[in-house]
């Protein structure tokens, strides 16, 4: 695990928060009586019920260890006071990809919130780092694992998160 901060905003620590609670509540609750009772039916090295129910708890608790991890390094964020001609965290931004001259708009978001499909990617993702701390009329190359995009900002916006 990195110690690298994450911004959120206080909407999206607390959903990330009721997650944390109930994948630590009732699905562990489950998943511990599913161990219990597969362990009940006898030896353990020929029960698959018993060995599918650890595998899921393993899961879980890794779910769980990652979902901690990340709210231990949150810093929320008032997007309401953050440069408004500046792309950064929370912002939405309409760009001109200059190479197929088609535009698209991202909203940078934090871990729990990205949507590709809906334009809402992560900060620490390539394009968004190529973004952050650019301005309106900006041209950026940026570096993805398909190759170099290069975009020119058109327009930076709160989004909506």
């Amino acid at each position: 695990m990195t110690d690298d901060r994450i911004p959120m905003t206080r909407e999206g620590y607390d959903k990330l928060k009721v997650e944390l609670d109930r994948l630590r509540g009732a699905e562990m609750i489950e998943i511990t009586k599913r161990v219990a009772a597969a362990r009940d039916l006898g030896d353990l090295s020929e029960n698959a019920e018993y060995h599918a129910a650890r595998e899921d708890q393993g899961i879980l608790q890794a779910r769980i260890d990652a979902l901690s991890d990340r709210l231990s390094r949150a810093v929320i964020v008032d997007t309401s006071n953050l440069p408004k001609d500046t792309v950064a965290f929370g912002s939405k931004v309409r760009v001109l990809d200059v190479d197929v001259d088609e535009e698209e708009t991202f909203e940078l978001v934090s871990p729990g919130q990205e949507n590709p499909d809906k334009g809402r990617i992560l900060t620490g993702s390539p394009i968004g780092q190529g973004l952050i701390g650019r301005k309106k009329g900006d041209t950026v190359e940026i570096q993805v694992p398909s190759g170099t995009i290069k975009f020119k900002i058109l327009e930076i916006s709160s989004a909506n998160i």
